[in-house]
């Protein structure tokens, strides 16, 4: 059996999805910019698919969204554009965002303070979320932007971003989420929310890669990013990659119709096979799972070193990983697992399980099977783990960061 467990990484491309982007390789191809009848044959398609986003997120017909790349192309958007329109040629010179973001941020703000852009990298507490009173209280006159991803790629832990929206309001400052792991897992209101900007990605709910979009709050001005035509009202140029765009508009819809009932499905194998791995001793699971997305465990066991036990999972056919795809090469010890207070032998323990409405429960079960397996092979061979003095009843005791 092949299970596949990394769906905060990428997505399997819902087959309704490939089905309606089809024609627009070989059939309905012209570009939508021409005049004449192939490129105008691409606009119903085009417009159904930005209605479908629109639909999906409740945004408002006066807010804009604009399709791009892929959301690290949006948070580059707006990181980058928000430091020419307002800090050097503004009088504000600080940005607010966390120790835990994507990659995608983190180096963009780095690169910005490079520039000379103060950079405010606010901690996470021991549930590896920022507090919002955290927020409210590094932001001064001189702050440009605050940016707070909206559920964690790494714990699937979700971010106060109502609360923070609230305090970002009532401070006049602009506010940007990076949305990319909860859109299509959580409901998202943006009507219901004061945010700015959100940034998203197709390839996350069952889209194709390649395409992700930028939400733009009462199509506030910012200053575009690429430069050239006049695409997307002249707001991102680059000619449009209409198969792409109607694969987001069907991902999104259908990832986003009867969202509560698809979630309630994934939570319950994600905790059974949660449920399971706790039965081992001296495993930890981060964050409350009811303030987390319902497909992510980002579970540590000690004495397990988090590579090893990709290969063995591997080995097995089971896809997992250690944390975030886009940094996962560095095979450093986990950036979250460490923020929130982790010792150092146990932030390279950290492995993260990610299901999607497409995962069944025989492979939870198979899952279940072989990662117990693989914990008692590992151990045995581990030098940290024969170190440990277990106390009564054969238990070492529990790491407080963690609820379980």
């Amino acid at each position: 059996m092949q299970v596949y467990l990394d769906n905060n990484a990428t997505t399997m491309v819902d087959p309704l999805v490939v089905k309606t982007m089809t024609p627009f390789f070989s059939e309905i191809y012209g570009n939508p910019n021409s005049l004449h009848k192939f490129g105008t044959a691409a606009h119903p398609a085009i417009s159904k698919a930005i209605d479908q986003v629109y639909t999906a997120l409740n945004a408002a017909d006066a807010d804009d969204i604009v399709f791009t790349s892929c959301a690290t192309e949006s948070n580059n958007w707006v990181l980058q554009s928000i430091y020419t329109d307002y800090i050097v040629n503004g009088d504000k010179n600080h940005i607010v965002t966390t120790e835990v973001e994507h990659p995608s941020i983190l180096a963009t703000c780095k690169f910005l303070e490079d520039q000379g852009v103060k950079v405010t990298y606010l901690p996470v507490n021991e549930q590896g979320i920022v507090e919002s009173h955290t927020v409210a209280s590094f932001i001064t006159d001189k702050t440009a932007l605050v940016s707070i991803m909206w559920a964690s790629n790494e714990t699937g832990m979700i971010f106060p971003i109502s609360e923070i929206g609230e305090i970002c309001k009532t401070k006049g400052v602009l506010f940007h989420s990076d949305a990319v792991q909860a859109i299509g897992k959580i409901p998202v209101d943006l009507q219901n929310i004061h945010i700015d900007f959100v940034s998203m990605s197709a390839h996350k709910f069952h889209g194709p890669k390649g395409i992700g979009a930028l939400y733009i709050k009462n199509s506030q001005a910012l200053t575009p990013l690429l430069h050239g035509g006049e695409h997307m009202g002249g707001r991102r140029s680059g000619t449009l990659n209409v198969p792409l765009i109607v694969g987001m508009g069907k991902a999104i819809e259908l990832a986003t119709a009867n969202i509560e009932e698809t979630s309630a499905k994934i939570r319950a194998k994600r905790d059974k096979l949660e449920d399971a791995i706790l039965e081992l001793s001296e495993t930890f699971v981060v964050g409350d799972r009811d303030n987390r997305t319902p497909n992510t465990i980002l579970i540590s066991i000690r004495g397990v070193e988090g590579e090893g036990m990709l290969w063995d999972l591997n080995n097995g056919q089971i896809g997992a990983s250690t944390g975030s795809a886009c940094a996962s090469e560095e095979l450093e010890a986990n950036t979250v697992m460490l923020a929130i207070g982790a010792d150092n032998e146990l932030a390279h323990t950290g492995i993260r399980l990610s299901l999607s409405r497409f995962t069944t429960d025989e492979e939870i079960d198979y899952t279940i099977n072989h990662f117990k397996d693989a914990v008692f092979r590992l151990r045995a061979i581990s030098s940290s783990f024969a170190k440990q003095k277990p106390t009564e009843g054969g238990e070492v005791q529990e790491c407080e960061l963690h609820h379980h």
